[in-house]
């Protein structure tokens, strides 16, 4: 898809990725919208929460009805640790902002699309959702389901003129990884990738209108190991794991 003078709804426009990917757009005539808590300087800002069921549907409805060309999910939250010292409300969220809030917002835009036979959902996603990392359970599993909804989405689509690209980055160097995330990514050697040329290579993903990519190296080979022989991957990871429960200890 071409950007210029296309309407264009991301949310995480705001996040250190997602500005750069709002930027990039923009500077190739895409009129873009940006889904935020809060008004985004210099930006056009759709105000909301996507972390709650009330504040999802007063997006919702505010997106409906209006001819987008583009929806991109960048908006994430991530938990480090083990599952049960993640907060109930943080668990929920997660959820609500990794996966429904896509699934919901891919409804909301969807019936223009189809009414104009033509558009485009990207999913920015993670290689986590692909290889289900210990200790960021539910951020591996919401982005695993997003990256099931991007698939049977595409499938749903055909012969519609509505493409779904999914795009799944590696561990990015950005103010979302915490403290303890940067720790464990020196204790194991992960790579850390820079967010301009991720950036770049997520746009480019979307402007070609591919399907499914996955960033980085070994990482993309590990993502089709995984699925057909994930206890290999168990063994490999197993030693970077109890890496990960050391900070945890005590």
């Amino acid at each position: 898809m071409r950007f210029k003078d296309r309407d264009i709804l991301v949310t995480g426009g705001s996040g250190a990725l997602g500005r750069r990917i709002v930027e990039q757009m923009q500077r190739e005539g895409g009129r873009v919208t940006v889904i935020a808590r809060a008004p985004v300087d210099g930006r056009n800002t759709l105000v909301g929460d996507l972390s709650t069921a009330q504040g999802l549907e007063t997006v919702a409805a505010a997106v409906a009805g209006r001819p987008w060309d583009l929806l991109v999910n960048i908006a994430g939250v991530q938990h480090f640790g083990p599952l049960e010292q993640q907060t109930p409300e943080h668990l929920l969220a997660s959820y609500m902002v990794n996966l429904v809030a896509p699934a919901r917002l891919a409804q909301a835009v969807l019936p223009g699309m189809k009414r104009r036979g033509r558009g485009q959902i990207a999913n920015v996603g993670s290689i986590f959702g692909s290889i289900n990392f210990a200790h960021f359970a539910t951020y591996s599993s919401a982005k695993a389901g997003m990256r099931a909804l991007s698939q049977s989405l595409r499938r749903e689509l055909t012969g519609t003129g509505i493409d779904v690209t999914y795009v799944a980055p590696r561990a990015v160097a950005t103010p979302f990884n915490s403290d303890r995330v940067n720790e464990f990514a020196r204790l194991t050697g992960m790579a850390v990738d820079d967010p301009d040329r991720i950036a770049r290579r997520i746009v480019a993903a979307i402007r070609k209108n591919r399907r499914d990519v996955y960033l980085g190296f070994p990482e993309s080979l590990f993502v089709r190991v995984n699925a057909l022989a994930p206890g290999l991957i168990d063994g490999a990871l197993k030693s970077n794991d109890l890496k990960a429960r050391a900070l945890f200890a005590g």
